[in-house]
């Protein structure tokens, strides 16, 4: 069960948009699922997001309870983020959007430790798409 937000439909579509359909968190879920874990590491990702935008999304995905924070066990004013169980059940939904942006763009491409990635993070019985995913191209 997700933290509160407030509803307006009942569609199921509707409900994932809510949460996850601005231009950003689904950024930051792909990036939590390819192992960035610090807030400098997702900074440094090629879309640019702003560190407010950032800091935003990471308190939200908290407060719906899909993504876990944990400071660093050296720095402790470092935090490590990490996707709870919940927040984990957006690897499909990514790993589709990779499969669906790969097959219509023609420039797109994931590096190798991305499709790594995605192909490690198939649930169970999902292998064949994780498999697909390794045959994708990759950015070189």
């Amino acid at each position: 069960m997700l933290g509160r937000m407030s509803e307006r439909s009942t569609c199921p579509i509707a409900l994932t948009l809510d949460l996850v359909g601005d231009r950003w968190t689904l950024l930051v879920v792909r990036d939590l699922v390819l192992g960035k874990t610090r807030f400098d590491e997702f900074q440094q990702s090629p879309e640019g997001i702003a560190t407010n935008i950032l800091a935003a999304r990471l308190r939200r995905l908290q407060d719906l309870g899909l993504v876990a924070a944990k400071p660093d066990a050296v720095d402790r004013r470092r935090i490590h983020y990490r996707l709870t169980e919940s927040g984990r059940g957006l690897q499909e939904l990514i790993r589709a959007m990779a499969e669906w942006g790969l097959r219509h763009f023609p420039t797109a491409a994931l590096p190798g430790s991305a499709r790594k990635q995605l192909h490690r993070a198939a649930p169970p019985g999902q292998t064949r798409n994780a498999r697909r995913i390794s045959k994708i191209k990759t950015a070189g």
